[in-house]
């Protein structure tokens, strides 16, 4: 049961899937699979770009942004799932609640405006290949990347905060963590606002981003169907096939939690979505960078190589002589 305190809220019921205890402990151990390799995948993401020179272009920057994002979302929201899978007591406090509704929205927002970015890299990569360094120098890609994120915070975050409403009891979330699709839920007042800014604010970090990347891929099309050269094609189609995957598959599960009225609502699917966006996907994304991109797998050969070489010892042995 949710505790109160002088009318404040302290804990929440967070169901999760308490609705199947059979299967608690082998999603236990099949979540934290999952999580270890977002962990593990986006983190030697981040590591290859940052040592190997040769991913040191505005791609792979953005690439690390989406990185970050990703072990950041799933760390806020996956161990305490796994934590109640085990939990003989579901509970959530009020203010992790919140922190995780805030944090959810930032990272989706920011992972849409990111996405257009580097679809937009692409479109000036393959359109414009001989100005590309010109156009997307360093300058301009900490710009796009500090707007991002600040546009994504005053589109998502702000919104909320200034319309959060007092939550009605019994306190209990029938979900696997706190996101505003479910809150909306449980506010004791008319939501008709809350819901209306929210698609507002999805149109502005979902629908544009998106349009952004569809034109964006429409003018490569153009571009590439204008190519004589084969080889030309398949190597512009290897260089976006990865992109073009991560988009399908966020934008799909996406646009269908926060762009849809609030009676189309149904706890066990919404369940489902909210586990493949906010949790497989962040882990699918490194997987699909590095094994459909030559880059991504020629940097992690050459950095293993040099693990096998051992430099720090033949460094020291150089000292010694």
């Amino acid at each position: 049961m949710a505790q109160e305190n002088s009318s404040i809220i302290i804990e929440l019921v967070l169901l999760g899937f308490s609705n199947h205890p059979q299967a608690e402990i082998p999603l236990f151990l099949l979540f934290s699979g999952v999580y270890l390799v977002n962990l593990f995948g986006n983190t030697a993401i981040i590591i290859l770009v940052v040592i190997d020179p040769c991913l040191q272009t505005p791609m792979y920057f953005f690439l690390c942004h989406l990185a970050f994002l990703n072990i950041f979302y799933t760390t806020a929201v996956v161990p305490k799932m796994l934590f109640n899978l085990l939990a003989p007591k579901k509970i959530i406090s009020y203010e992790l609640c919140l922190a995780q509704t805030y944090i959810s929205l930032l990272m989706g927002a920011a992972e849409c405006i990111i996405l257009a970015i580097m679809a937009l890299d692409r479109y000036v990569a393959i359109c414009y290949p001989l100005r590309y360094l010109l156009i997307m120098n360093w300058s301009v890609c900490m710009r796009l990347a500090v707007g991002a994120w600040s546009i994504s915070f005053f589109a998502s975050v702000v919104p909320l905060y200034f319309t959060i409403l007092p939550l009605c009891s019994p306190y209990i979330v029938d979900h696997i963590f706190c996101e505003a699709p479910v809150l909306l839920h449980m506010f004791c007042a008319d939501t008709s606002l809350q819901e209306t800014l929210m698609v507002i604010g999805a149109s502005g970090t979902l629908l544009l981003p998106f349009l952004l990347i569809t034109i964006s891929y429409l003018r490569i099309l153009v571009a590439v169907m204008k190519m004589h050269s084969a080889e030309g094609r398949k190597k512009i189609f290897s260089v976006c096939s990865s992109h073009l995957t991560v988009v399908t598959i966020y934008y799909g599960t996406g646009m269908f939690m926060y762009m849809r009225p609030k009676s189309l609502y149904s706890a066990e699917g919404d369940k489902l979505i909210s586990l493949f966006y906010a949790v497989i996907n962040p882990a699918l994304n490194p997987l699909i960078y590095s094994l459909r991109n030559k880059e991504v797998t020629g940097a992690l050969k050459r950095v293993l190589g040099r693990l096998r070489k051992n430099p720090r010892l033949s460094e020291f042995e150089k000292l010694r002589l």
